[in-house]
């Protein structure tokens, strides 16, 4: 009977941490989620032209992170008090960032690189925040018991971690925007040989000897550099149909 009473004991206890450890990993993994979702907020608000806009705009993405955070880990979320923590963990950055936002008073090249450093410095602030409030929550803490000074420390180390983070996100997303610029510059050669060969003398009327010219000129001006491979290729499709 005790075996019994045991092995039902056990039963329950790995079904519980077991149902906990998948609440768990739920919740880190939407945690994280919020937290780059909002290192790409903070990162856009960066490169906002207008001075001191910027500023407030990264903080109030910032907050916003803080108040999903809480949601998340059931933990009341106080604006006041929430305001109050990030102003006293972050205020080195934002001193860097005032820095940046001020760099964008002189025009053109200030704009690019104080978007550019306010870009990385939020982020990184960013990164560094989410994961200080996420591990706060995690040990069963709260907005009101939060201590600053215990966590400047975490937040300073995670900021240098937020650092490589928001370089590698800026990468991506570089990656992306390149690949969709390419994808509609494809697109519109390809619909601009289309217009082209629709204006062209109709194909099937051609005989070979024309055929043949017409290939030998499209090779002409793939070598001399006026139409690229693609266009060259796509075009030859549409000679050799006839």
């Amino acid at each position: 009977m005790n075996d019994l009473f045991k092995t039902a004991a056990d039963g329950l206890k790995n079904k519980v941490m077991n149902d906990f450890n998948k609440l768990k990993e739920g919740r880190d993994k939407h945690a994280e989620t919020i937290i780059r979702n909002h290192i790409l907020f903070s990162m856009g608000a960066g490169v906002i032209p207008v001075p001191i806009v910027d500023i407030f705009a990264v903080s109030a993405a910032q907050l916003d992170m803080i108040r999903q955070l809480c949601k998340v880990y059931d933990v009341d979320f106080a604006e006041t008090q929430g305001k109050a923590i990030v102003s006293s963990l972050t205020t080195a950055t934002l001193a860097r960032i005032g820095a940046g936002s001020l760099a964008k008073m002189i025009p053109v090249i200030g704009s690019i690189i104080g978007g550019v450093t306010n870009a990385a410095m939020a982020g990184a602030s960013t990164y560094a925040l989410g994961q200080v409030f996420k591990i706060h929550f995690e040990t069963g803490g709260t907005i009101l018991d939060f201590d600053v000074s215990r966590l400047k420390k975490l937040y300073k180390e995670q900021f240098e971690k937020g650092k490589k983070v928001a370089e590698e996100m800026r990468q991506q997303q570089k990656a992306k925007r390149d690949a969709a610029e390419k994808a509609a510059e494809e697109a519109k050669a390809a619909e601009t040989i289309d217009e082209v060969m629709e204006e062209t003398v109709d194909l099937n009327k051609t005989d070979t000897d024309e055929t043949i010219a017409r290939l030998k000129q499209l090779g002409e001006l793939k070598e001399a550099g006026v139409i690229t491979d693609f266009e060259f290729e796509r075009m030859k499709k549409r000679v050799l149909k006839s």
